[in-house]
């Protein structure tokens, strides 16, 4: 493994990526990763969390503002959304690993020291982080995936992805070389920003409890 990135390779985190090793292994070179110019703004690297032994996989977009200043997936107002989500649904937020297809914050500034707006990833910067999201899929073998949003779905799934069709719907895709199975919903995020939050939050529930029940 070089920690160089060669020109034709400018935008693929695969050179940083360990061949050996389980997720602290992964987790320590991630800190590191140079693949895409993101790392560049951000405070850090925000890598998966949950045990290797998860039975179920939640893959977001990408680390937030508070992500992004405590280095952990998920500790803002939509993750304490979607752990409630989880609870309610029947699926045990300690049995979930929770990563996102892009691992460091990008965001926007109206001006200097403004509140950091978050902006979303291309499609080339969610590319260029794929290798560490097969990485994680491998070590963890979860038995579902909850795809939480469209630059998610997107990352796994493809750019025709939308999630508006095939959410709360149970799916079975090849996914890095394997055969997956996946439920896709919104993003938690999504949920905050709606006019009718209550409603919104319904429907992320549904789709999860079909999570649910593919879990068994």
């Amino acid at each position: 493994m070089s920690g160089t990135v060669s020109p034709e390779d400018a935008y693929t985190a695969a050179p940083f990526v360990p061949d050996r090793g389980g997720l602290p292994a992964l987790r320590e070179a991630a800190a590191g990763c140079r693949g895409c110019p993101l790392h560049r703004d951000a405070t850090q690297t925000v890598f998966g969390a949950g045990a290797a032994t998860a039975r179920v996989m939640l893959v977001g977009e990408q680390p937030g503002d508070q992500e992004d200043r405590q280095g952990k997936p998920f500790v803002g107002p939509a993750g304490k959304l979607l752990d409630r989500a989880l609870e309610e649904a029947g699926i045990d937020p300690a049995d979930a690993y929770v990563t996102n297809a892009v691992k460091h914050f990008k965001f926007t500034r109206a001006e200097p020291r403004k509140r950091r707006i978050h902006k979303s990833p291309t499609l080339r910067e969610t590319t260029a982080c794929g290798p560490w999201l097969a990485a994680e899929l491998a070590r963890v073998e979860p038995e579902l995936i909850v795809v939480l949003g469209a630059t998610a779905g997107k990352a796994l799934l493809g750019s025709s992805f939308r999630v508006t069709e095939v959410r709360g719907t149970v799916l079975e895709e090849e996914i890095h070389g394997h055969r997956e199975r996946l439920v896709p919903t919104v993003h938690p995020s999504a949920v905050l920003r709606a006019e009718d939050r209550d409603g919104a939050y319904r429907g992320l529930l549904a789709d999860l409890k079909v999570a649910a029940r593919a879990l068994g």
